[in-house]
């Protein structure tokens, strides 16, 4: 029902190869299926529940899944914001809301699914955070040794947090996420270990899944999806989810796909902007949005294809903006996020003060992670609390 197939060269390789990168060119893999094989229509899948696995037959997994019930997520109507940006139909699909509060859920849940598919006994990622975060969650659901690799000092402290108390070995390295990601790919090729990065095809799988409900809770094909961009899988996976929908017939056109990055690690908005075939690498990559602190998207390859096939473009925003946004979606409507997904919805507000968009185009914007992902951004924007004496008079004087 599907193989993988290397996105430059066309080469193919079984279902149950264990292989991340083209064997014959080293470029990406994606997984591909035989679509005249699935029959169940569109109103027959929205009959279920919505979750992941109302998609099932546009996914790989073939046993019972190690699942926590991800997927679901609201899609919430910003009509504050949208009023403020002149914007009648602006969305935020909250990936926050999924069990370890971010969207690397979707790709988890199909990642150590697969690694149990495949026979593998031991998981094993670089991160930034989320990724960590959620592979520890549901390796420990599926009783599965988990090792993580992160840049030392430069992840935030909610998401250390949780991969730490589900119990994986965490290990901090003296150097960025690139480096990390290095490394333990090269750990993974030597010691049989199973890659849960999304330089893993089937890790996309599962987050292509946002784009169809997406469209599902909207009821129709956004003109535009928006997403932050770090490694750049979340965009390429969204891009191809719907692509097989179009093909499949379930839907007759397809959205433009927006890349929104950190000024300070925008490598993706360098190559769009600059008309490049490729990213150049940014070296020392910095910003407060920690999720997407990356200067060599391992699928920035896909990215750039999602993106110019679908007439979108791509976007940077400050630090400032960021925080911005990340403090308006807070207090104007009620949605907490850590920073990395502030950075979408700060670049509309970027793109409609350009005159970039149209005000009665439907857009969503994917926000990627929960506010408490990153509690000390937090509390260094905010007022402390304030503190008096147990008294009535003490109360009313600081109201």
């Amino acid at each position: 029902m599907y193989k993988l197939v290397c996105v430059h060269c066309g080469a193919e390789y079984p279902p149950d190869a264990i292989v991340y990168n083209c064997e014959k060119c080293g470029h990406l893999l994606a997984v591909k299926y035989d679509l005249s094989k699935i029959t169940i229509t569109h109103e027959e899948l929205l009959k279920r529940p919505i979750s992941l696995w109302r998609y099932k037959e546009f996914l790989p997994v073939k046993i019972e899944p190690v699942t926590l019930q991800e997927g679901g997520t609201p899609l919430y109507h910003l009509k504050r914001l949208g009023e403020e940006m002149g914007l009648t139909n602006l969305y935020a699909k909250h990936e926050g809301m999924n069990p370890s509060g971010s969207f690397k859920d979707r790709g988890m849940t199909l990642g150590v699914s697969m690694a149990k598919q495949l026979g593998k006994n031991i998981v094993a990622c670089a991160s930034t955070g989320n990724t960590s975060a959620s592979m520890a969650v549901y390796a420990a659901k599926a009783n599965m040794p988990a090792i993580v690799l992160l840049p030392a000092g430069h992840v935030a402290l909610g998401k250390v947090a949780q991969a730490l108390m589900h119990g994986a070995k965490v290990i901090s390295i003296r150097g960025n996420f690139d480096r990390a990601l290095e490394m333990v790919h090269e750990l993974c090729l030597s010691h049989g270990i199973y890659l849960l990065n999304s330089i893993n095809p089937y890790r996309l799988e599962g987050q292509k899944t946002i784009g169809f409900e997406i469209v599902d809770q909207l009821g129709c094909v956004p003109d535009r999806i928006v997403l932050p961009v770090g490694n750049a899988g979340n965009i390429s996976a969204v891009y191809k989810g719907l692509c097989e929908w179009k093909e499949i017939g379930y839907i007759d056109r397809l959205p433009k796909m927006t890349a929104i990055q950190a000024e300070g690690a925008a490598p993706v908005v360098a190559a769009i902007k600059g008309n490049l075939s490729e990213v150049v690498v940014e070296q020392n990559p910095e910003t407060v949005a920690s999720a997407i602190r990356i200067g060599a998207p391992v699928n920035a390859e896909k990215a750039l294809r999602a993106i110019r096939e679908t007439g979108g473009t791509a976007e940077s925003v400050t630090d400032a903006e960021i925080l911005a946004m990340q403090r308006d979606l807070a207090r104007y409507e009620g949605i907490g996020v850590e920073p990395a997904s502030a950075a979408s919805v700060a670049g509309i507000r970027k793109m409609a003060a350009m005159g970039l968009l149209d005000k009665d185009e439907k857009i969503v914007c994917v926000v990627t992670g929960h506010l408490l992902k990153d509690p000390e951004s937090v509390i260094k924007q905010c007022a402390p609390p304030i503190e008096i004496d147990p008294t009535i008079e003490a109360l009313l004087a600081v109201l």
